[in-house]
């Protein structure tokens, strides 16, 4: 993938500037996820953008995990980020780095605010702050605790520390300005007392710096020339720039871009934890999750995620990308990386009368008609096979061109077949579909140049592998899940129907042994992959997208 040029916006325009004036002369970026939760295809675009950045200027992109939660945080978010990153190809500088790294500096830095007159320790609980911020249309007011002379706001800050207060009992807040219009610079809380164990510190602390607090001095620490964050961060970088300015510290740049929100999903972490927790889906990395680990199980090459992403570009304006627009780069590279392989979903059972009983051959086809050098399979033929229901009709209208009496079609890499007759159940419904088929068309053309318009596919029920298939629609049936009545919420939106199990999936033979990590193209039926849940007994694929692209003609 060419970085250099898929990546061009205007924060690459920025980074031009500044090389060419000599301000940065190496660009360093990061990707700074909380370890809450499991990354989703929104931070895929904070990835993407993030790393390749550094690459096309030959730069680094640190990987850092702001740990500042720890009663939301733990290892099992942290290998999972660390999983999503490196599969969607791109390596962090070194090793992966923590806000906790530097929770002793930090912790000097704020004694500096306060020695400054910046910062102060203040008594009153969470209520009362937010009560005394204010609104967009009213002033803040002062703390009464606001005024502590440095030595006492010393004093009890090193107590705070030392575990002497109870989770609440006090904060400590920069001292900026309670009538600012950004309500972010009226006092914000830059550490609060929480006794909680740490998965990487333990015990050793038991305050913790707000992200706010954090975030700009990580950055600074790293040496971050371009900081790089979604809008919703817009309205706290003059908070950021003021930090930095009063420590005298290093000063990246902030920058912000418009997040990636998908149609049918959601993007909050909280709202996936919730679904997670309360058992709507499996786990984080259901298929129908919007997480990266979700579409990894789902069957969504790394690629053609990253090309979705580039090419919806980089801007200011939030909005929403179609789904379809996703699967069309999906289909796009699994069409380029997919083997073939024959499946029948619904199976019904189709006879050749005239071909030998006990009889059976080995016929040959291209793994994959794209890639000239995927090589060919065996595929067993015999006198039983299996064909999709839905490619018999008995009472077919004229232009049906698939298989009815009388009609003749081409079983694909085989041979012509004419059905015959039919034979019925007690019930009147089709059991077996009877052919003829002609021993002068193997490979599926005519030796006499005659023609036939329909094609199907089929599998040898000697030698046929019993599967299943899962097939995933839409999470929630509204685009905008958050569309709701009044009093309603997202999970009122959830799309009952959105698995559709199938049993009873006949397989040609060559699928018995394939992995986890392949692709493949069920003729005529979509592209899947097989589950991690598959054993050798039970054999289970996941459709990861169907054949057909309406995201192409939406845009004509």
């Amino acid at each position: 993938m060419n970085y250099k040029e898929l990546i061009n916006n205007f924060i690459t325009d920025i980074i031009d500037k500044d090389i060419k004036t000599g301000k940065h002369n190496k660009i360093i970026t990061r990707f700074p996820p909380e370890p809450n939760g499991y990354l989703h295809i929104g931070h895929a675009k904070s990835i993407c953008l993030n790393f390749g950045i550094a690459i096309k200027y030959n730069g680094i992109c640190n990987l850092r995990f702001d740990d500042t939660n720890p009663e939301k945080e733990n290892q099992e978010y942290v290998d999972s980020i660390i999983e999503d990153v490196q599969w969607l190809g791109f390596e962090f500088n070194n090793k992966p780095l923590y806000a906790s790294d530097y929770f002793d500096k930090m912790y000097n830095y704020a004694i500096e605010l306060i020695k400054s007159g910046n910062a102060y320790v203040d008594d009153q609980n969470a209520q009362e702050i937010k009560d005394s911020r204010g609104t967009l249309t009213t002033p803040g007011t002062n703390s009464s605790f606001r005024n502590r002379d440095i030595d006492e706001n010393l004093t009890l800050f090193q107590n705070m520390k030392d575990g002497q207060y109870k989770d609440g009992e006090k904060v400590l807040r920069a001292k900026i300005d309670m009538l600012s219009p950004n309500i972010n610079l009226r006092d914000p809380v830059l550490y609060r007392i929480l006794h909680a164990s740490h998965h990487r510190t333990g015990n050793k602390w038991c305050i913790y710096p707000m992200y706010d607090w954090a975030h700009g001095l990580e950055d600074s620490i790293e040496k971050i020339t371009h900081s790089i964050c979604t809008l919703e961060f817009e309205d706290h970088r003059p908070l950021y720039d003021w930090l930095l300015d009063q420590l005298d510290i290093y000063h990246p740049q902030q920058i912000e871009f418009s997040r990636l929100n998908l149609e049918y999903t959601i993007m909050s972490k909280r709202h996936l934890k919730s679904l997670v927790d309360n058992n709507y889906v499996r786990n984080w990395d259901d298929p129908r999750m919007p997480t990266i680990s979700g579409l990894r199980r789902k069957g969504y090459p790394p690629n053609a995620i990253k090309e979705f992403i580039y090419s919806l570009g980089i801007g200011k304006s939030d909005g929403y990308s179609s789904i379809e627009h996703l699967e069309y780069f999906v289909r796009k590279e699994l069409n380029q990386i997919s083997n073939r392989a024959m499946a029948v979903l619904n199976p019904i059972k189709l006879i050749i009368d005239n071909y030998e009983e006990n009889s059976s051959e080995i016929l040959e086809a291209k793994n994959n008609p794209e890639d000239e050098n995927s090589g060919s399979r065996k595929i067993h033929f015999s006198k039983e096979l299996y064909i999709e229901k839905d490619d018999f009709m008995e009472d077919a209208p004229k232009k049906y061109f698939r298989l009815s009496i009388g009609k003749e079609v081409r079983l694909l890499h085989a041979y012509y077949v004419t059905c015959t007759h039919i034979e019925k159940d007690e019930n009147g419904l089709i059991k077996e579909v009877h052919c003829t088929y002609d021993p002068d068309t193997k490979g599926g053309w005519s030796k006499d140049g005659r023609k036939v318009k329909g094609t199907i596919h089929w599998v040898s029920a000697k030698h046929s592998i019993d599967a299943k298939v899962r097939v995933y629609k839409k999470l929630f049936v509204k685009s905008n899940p958050y569309d709701c009545k009044d009093g309603g919420t997202y999970i009122d939106n959830l799309n009952q129907d959105s698995l559709n199990n199938i049993n009873n999936v006949k397989l040609e033979a060559s699928l018995d042994n394939c992995s986890t990590d392949n692709y493949y193209q069920f003729v005529r039926k979509g592209y899947f992959k097989k589950d991690k849940d598959s054993s050798k007994k039970d054999l289970i694929f996941n459709q990861i997208v169907n054949l057909r692209d309406s995201w192409k003609k939406h845009t004509k």
